[in-house]
Protein backbone atom coordinates (compact mmCIF):
# COMPACT_ATOMS: atom_id res chain seq x y z
CA UNK A 1 0.00 0.00 0.00
CA UNK A 2 1.43 3.19 -1.17
CA UNK A 3 1.30 6.20 1.75
CA UNK A 4 1.11 9.62 0.14
CA UNK A 5 0.13 11.22 3.34
CA UNK A 6 2.23 14.31 2.36
CA UNK A 7 0.38 14.82 -1.03
CA UNK A 8 -3.53 15.41 -0.40
CA UNK A 9 -5.87 17.23 -2.96
CA UNK A 10 -6.01 19.99 0.01
CA UNK A 11 -2.66 20.97 0.80
CA UNK A 12 -0.18 19.97 -2.68
CA UNK A 13 0.21 21.59 -5.65
CA UNK A 14 0.00 20.20 -9.20
CA UNK A 15 3.64 19.73 -8.94
CA UNK A 16 3.95 17.75 -5.93
CA UNK A 17 0.61 16.14 -7.54
CA UNK A 18 2.29 15.27 -10.51
CA UNK A 19 5.78 13.78 -8.67
CA UNK A 20 3.73 11.67 -6.82
CA UNK A 21 1.51 10.30 -9.80
CA UNK A 22 4.77 9.93 -11.77
CA UNK A 23 6.25 8.26 -9.19
CA UNK A 24 3.37 6.02 -8.28
CA UNK A 25 3.03 4.64 -11.87
CA UNK A 26 6.73 3.97 -12.16
CA UNK A 27 7.37 2.44 -9.62
CA UNK A 28 4.68 1.06 -7.45
CA UNK A 29 5.91 2.44 -3.95
CA UNK A 30 5.31 0.94 -0.58
CA UNK A 31 5.61 4.44 0.78
CA UNK A 32 5.80 7.85 -1.19
CA UNK A 33 6.03 10.48 0.43
CA UNK A 34 6.54 14.21 -1.85
CA UNK A 35 7.63 17.07 0.68
CA UNK A 36 7.63 20.29 -0.75
CA UNK A 37 10.14 22.04 0.79
CA UNK A 38 10.32 25.63 -1.04
CA UNK A 39 9.01 27.21 2.29
CA UNK A 40 12.74 26.36 3.36
CA UNK A 41 13.89 28.10 0.69
CA UNK A 42 14.42 31.95 -0.62
CA UNK A 43 11.14 31.83 -3.04
CA UNK A 44 7.67 33.31 -2.99
CA UNK A 45 5.37 31.80 -0.19
CA UNK A 46 3.18 29.25 -2.66
CA UNK A 47 6.31 28.09 -4.78
CA UNK A 48 6.82 24.63 -5.39
CA UNK A 49 10.59 24.84 -6.37
CA UNK A 50 12.13 22.53 -3.74
CA UNK A 51 10.78 18.75 -2.96
CA UNK A 52 11.99 15.99 -0.91
CA UNK A 53 10.92 12.29 -1.78
CA UNK A 54 10.95 9.74 0.31
CA UNK A 55 10.66 6.72 -2.56
CA UNK A 56 9.92 2.68 -1.23
CA UNK A 57 10.01 0.54 -3.77
CA UNK A 58 10.98 -2.93 -4.69
CA UNK A 59 12.03 -1.99 -8.23
CA UNK A 60 15.38 -0.72 -6.10
CA UNK A 61 16.71 -4.17 -5.11
CA UNK A 62 19.75 -4.42 -6.26
CA UNK A 63 20.62 -1.10 -7.52
CA UNK A 64 23.26 1.21 -5.61
CA UNK A 65 22.25 4.36 -4.77
CA UNK A 66 23.54 6.67 -8.19
CA UNK A 67 20.97 3.96 -10.55
CA UNK A 68 18.09 4.52 -8.08
CA UNK A 69 18.67 8.52 -8.11
CA UNK A 70 18.97 8.15 -11.95
CA UNK A 71 15.91 6.60 -12.78
CA UNK A 72 14.28 9.08 -10.56
CA UNK A 73 15.59 11.64 -12.71
CA UNK A 74 14.30 10.35 -15.91
CA UNK A 75 10.65 9.14 -14.15
CA UNK A 76 10.13 13.04 -13.29
CA UNK A 77 12.78 14.56 -16.80
CA UNK A 78 8.98 16.74 -17.45
CA UNK A 79 8.89 18.10 -14.03
CA UNK A 80 13.01 18.82 -13.50
CA UNK A 81 12.52 20.60 -17.69
CA UNK A 82 9.77 22.57 -16.42
CA UNK A 83 11.80 24.71 -13.65
CA UNK A 84 11.45 22.61 -10.89
CA UNK A 85 15.05 23.27 -8.99
CA UNK A 86 15.92 21.40 -6.32
CA UNK A 87 14.47 17.80 -5.67
CA UNK A 88 16.33 15.77 -2.53
CA UNK A 89 16.16 11.88 -2.48
CA UNK A 90 15.64 8.79 -0.24
CA UNK A 91 15.51 5.89 -2.14
CA UNK A 92 15.22 2.66 -0.21
CA UNK A 93 14.00 -0.74 -0.65
CA UNK A 94 11.34 -2.38 2.07
CA UNK A 95 13.97 -3.95 3.69
CA UNK A 96 16.54 -1.07 4.04
CA UNK A 97 13.11 1.16 5.04
CA UNK A 98 11.77 -1.57 7.75
CA UNK A 99 15.88 -1.48 9.10
CA UNK A 100 15.38 2.37 9.43
CA UNK A 101 12.30 2.20 11.62
CA UNK A 102 10.73 4.03 8.81
CA UNK A 103 12.42 7.35 9.71
CA UNK A 104 13.25 9.98 7.12
CA UNK A 105 16.25 12.00 7.70
CA UNK A 106 15.87 16.02 8.18
CA UNK A 107 16.65 18.11 5.69
CA UNK A 108 19.35 20.60 6.27
CA UNK A 109 18.20 24.57 6.45
CA UNK A 110 18.78 26.32 3.54
CA UNK A 111 22.04 28.37 3.43
CA UNK A 112 21.64 30.49 0.25
CA UNK A 113 19.69 33.96 -0.44
CA UNK A 114 18.18 36.10 2.73
CA UNK A 115 17.35 32.58 4.71
CA UNK A 116 20.72 33.11 5.79
CA UNK A 117 21.10 36.65 5.95
CA UNK A 118 20.93 37.77 9.43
Amino acid sequence: MSTLSSVSEESSGPVQRSIAARLTEAFAPSELQVINESYMHSVPPGSESHFKVVLVSEAFEGQGRVARQRSVNRALAAELAAGLHALSMETLTPEEWRARGGAVSASPRCLGGSKSDS
